[in-house]
């Protein structure tokens, strides 16, 4: 499987947006989008880490 590339928080937000997600709020350096009923925080960095699931 290959690596995912590493992107900054500024260009996930804006490829989630063109997948159909909305900026539901921001509080701080975290964006948190929805899209129906799922949902999905992105913290503001120059560099979000991959791989890692929070939850679950």
């Amino acid at each position: 499987m290959p690596k995912l590339p590493r992107v900054s928080g500024k260009d996930l937000v804006e490829g989630l947006k063109k997948l159909g997600f909305e900026i539901a709020r921001q509080k701080g350096s975290h964006v948190v989008l929805k899209k129906g009923a799922s949902g999905c925080v992105v913290p503001l960095h120059r560099e979000v880490r991959t791989g890692h699931c929070m939850g679950s």
